[in-house]
């Protein structure tokens, strides 16, 4: 894994959104808090500014406009082209000028981004065809119908193929948004902007469990306790079994309460917890791989070797490597 801007350079990473009447703020302002700038504690490491096509006051569904200035050609010099969703009636087709642009800028190499209903500009520019997309649930049936090469999935939170990516609606945008930065600046950063946003920096689940109301289950089929004790039990083995006797349940109730609360498995979820505490710990620490290895609970620099690579497709040396945080200390638990 390579940062798209390496973490120690002052070359800024260019993030340019596209705006289009009447433009949805929440969307918006979720890539704004992300990508803008933050306080003086958090070095910044993006360039963020607006365009339309039709610069001018763009009008918003919060009943006021944006006085946008810059036109389509800030695409040109985008590292990341990002579409935020829209209020759009159905059908709404949308511009071939939009589309051309959007074209240009990923046939150059920038990394084209929709959030919500963003996702229908990406479609609409052929850059899902035969991939799997997210958007709000709500729309999803309609961007399948509408353009059938796209495999719509209505469960997930977001989907990043690297070149492209689309999240889920609204809020869901942050998730995608923190999960870019881990990608170019490293977990590090990310967590960062995730605690100045007072927000979690990975959010566990599906968007289906927004989709409806759940019309049965008492509250205290919660998973949130349990959470916390994992969370707190990092280096230590724990299997399904013990989590089920201190959930008080048996482990296929609990199977199936984390499918339907988290969307994995609870073998699956304790995997992703032990690794993003890895690579917060190769970033930002001297450690070992042995050493990080036992804190992070899988027991050998062997074991932690090889489930690092299947998730993340590169080794602990080359990812300290890629995004090691300056004054990083080794004393640091």
């Amino acid at each position: 894994m390579t940062p798209r801007t390496p973490p120690n350079s002052p070359v800024l990473h260019r993030v340019v959104a596209v705006l289009q009447p009447p433009q949805s703020t929440f969307p918006l302002a979720c890539a704004t808090e992300v990508f803008a700038d933050h306080s003086p504690a958090i070095p910044s490491r993006y360039a963020f500014e607006v365009c339309t096509e039709h610069p001018g006051p763009v009008r918003t569904q919060a009943g006021y406009d944006l006085l946008v200035t810059k036109g389509l050609d800030a695409l040109e010099r985008a590292d990341t082209v990002l579409v935020p969703g829209w209020h759009q009636p159905v059908g709404t087709e949308v511009s071939t000028t939009l589309i051309a642009a959007v074209r240009r800028a990923h046939a150059r190499g920038a990394r084209v981004v929709g959030i919500c209903s963003g996702a229908f500009v990406l479609a609409a520019a052929g850059l899902l065809d035969d991939r799997r997309a997210a958007t709000h649930w709500a729309q999803a049936r309609e961007l399948a119908a509408r353009f059938p090469r796209v495999r719509v999935d209505p469960a997930v939170l977001y989907v990043d193929h690297g070149d492209v990516a689309t999240s889920a609606g609204s809020a869901a945008g942050v998730d995608l948004c923190l999960h870019l930065v881990r990608t170019d600046q490293g977990a590090a950063y990310a967590m960062r902007i995730a605690r100045q946003m007072v927000m979690p920096p990975h959010r566990e689940g599906c968007q289906l469990q927004y989709a409806e109301l759940p019309t049965s289950g008492p509250v205290a089929d919660s998973l949130a306790p349990l959470l916390e004790w994992l969370t707190g039990r990092l280096d230590q083995p724990v299997s399904v079994a013990e989590m089920a006797v201190h959930a008080q349940v048996s482990a296929r109730t609990l199977t199936r309460r984390f499918t339907e609360q988290v969307g994995i498995s609870p073998g699956r979820w304790l995997l992703d917890r032990r690794i993003a505490a890895t690579r917060a710990l190769l970033e930002e620490t001297d450690l070992p791989v042995e050493t990080i290895a036992h804190r992070v609970g899988l027991s050998s620099a062997v074991n932690l070797r090889r489930r690092f690579h299947e998730a993340l497709r590169t080794t602990p040396a080359a990812y300290r490597r890629a995004f090691r945080a300056d004054g990083a200390d080794s004393r640091m638990p």
